[in-house]
């Protein structure tokens, strides 16, 4: 068994108001700097004495979330396409007040399963691409994994080990710097905690 833990990005100044995806310049605002010094203080404690893997999302958001923790294991931050942001297609670095009333962007939210962004790319890939990394880290002998990502790549892997369907996202929160934690073993796996916010 493998255990996994996926931490999402601390906030951003656009949080909430703008669709980034992978637009590039998104960095971490004072609150997200300060979610990433917390996380990781308390993750260093939680893992102290053991030998841990780190990977991030190649977003920027992602690898300054990572920083603090990997400066506070001794480890380095590997980057991993496979935990990289929705490519959004003509839809990034849109105001989400733009998206309402748009009949895809209504599709892409209530038929998550199926629809896709214009040009972008569908939950159900963003969920094969994790879902591989999640496998390959599963068959491997190796101390735990934390994996910094976005929301809806850790919705989709955590739907995928959960057995639901893509089209039950939003039944799960992932709110900016939570922890999502994971046992894994090749060929299945079970959840162990969602949207778990640390302490300092």
């Amino acid at each position: 068994m493998r255990r996994l833990l996926f931490l999402r990005h601390g906030s951003h100044d656009r949080l909430g108001r703008i669709l980034c995806g992978r637009m590039s310049g998104v960095s971490l605002s004072e609150a997200g700097r300060a979610e990433a010094r917390t996380v990781a203080a308390a993750l260093a404690r939680r893992f102290a004495g053991e030998t841990v893997r780190l990977l991030s999302s190649p977003q920027s958001r992602t690898r300054e979330t990572a920083a603090p923790l990997a400066e506070a294991l001794g480890v380095g931050a590997e980057v991993a396409d496979e935990l990289d942001e929705i490519a959004f297609g003509d839809w990034t670095g849109k105001p989400f007040a733009d998206l309402d009333g748009d009949p895809a962007w209504t599709a892409w939210n209530t038929s998550r399963g199926s629809a896709r962004p214009p040009g972008g790319e569908s939950m159900a890939a963003v969920q094969a691409r994790v879902g591989g990394l999640l496998d390959r880290l599963a068959a491997e002998e190796g101390p735990p994994v934390i994996l910094v990502s976005h929301g809806d790549p850790i919705r989709a892997a955590l739907l995928g080990v959960l057995g639901l369907p893509l089209d039950a996202y939003d039944r799960i929160v992932v709110a900016p710097a939570s922890c999502n934690e994971l046992e894994l073993w090749p060929g299945g796996g079970r959840v162990v905690s969602i949207n778990e916010r640390l302490a300092g």
